[in-house]
């Protein structure tokens, strides 16, 4: 198949419209893929587009067929160092909303968002949905809804047992920080019914976690 540029754009898609083309957009396509064609998406639909002539537009064709492969999974997570790369897998995998939850332990605490919101558009285009997870403002941990949650816990490299079903349908998860949750998280989240998901025996890193939690839940 042949590789057509994929990009997100902001504004509603519609067949026959006319968008405005920026600077970054015309040099990716005509210096960096060196075509006029491409695909444009947004809120789930996909659409054939080409750059005008005098490359001060895109002009969007007829909608494809192509269906999202995004789930309706929010990613509850304490903000990392490598918060970017977090945001780039998980965005991958499909999930519709981002939440950042500051935790006891959580240290980074002076993100970047705006770059954040790039990183996670440039990773849907590259993954082929037709949407763009919604990254929502920042939250404390005693604010955010426990119930109804899953999350990932680390209790189980030191022998925890985990005897509790998984729901049929997960909607929320959450990934801790780098040092953990306080002993007094895992009672909170205990005592709303939050349910803890092993991810084996080893501690994993944040961003390694949240990978393997989601597909531990999608596949």
């Amino acid at each position: 198949m042949k590789n057509i540029p994929r990009i997100f754009v902001s504004e509603k898609v519609e067949s026959g419209k006319k968008i405005s083309a920026d600077k970054e957009i015309v040099h990716y396509l005509k210096k960096v893929m060196r075509t006029n064609d491409c695909l444009v998406f947004n809120s789930g639909d996909e659409f054939n587009a080409y750059l005008s002539e005098d490359s001060k537009y895109l002009i969007v064709g007829k909608k494809t067929c192509h269906i999202d492969p995004s789930n309706d999974i929010t990613l509850y997570f304490a903000p990392i160092k490598k918060t970017d790369e977090m945001l780039n897998m998980a965005t991958q995998m499909g999930i519709s909303n981002i939440q950042p939850v500051i935790t006891d332990r959580t240290v980074a605490q002076h993100i970047n968002w705006t770059r954040m919101k790039k990183i996670i558009i440039e990773a849907s285009e590259q993954s082929n949905r037709n949407s763009v997870p919604e990254l929502l403002p920042v939250i404390k941990f005693d604010k955010m809804d426990k119930s109804n949650l899953v999350f990932a816990d680390e209790r189980a490299a030191y022998d925890k047992e985990f005897d509790k079903k998984l729901p049929n349908k997960i909607k929320h998860i959450l990934i801790g920080p780098e040092g953990g949750f306080s002993d007094s998280e895992f009672a909170a989240l205990d005592s709303a019914g939050a349910i803890g998901i092993s991810l084996g025996k080893t501690i994993l890193r944040a961003e390694t976690a949240a990978v393997a939690a989601l597909a531990k839940i999608i596949l």
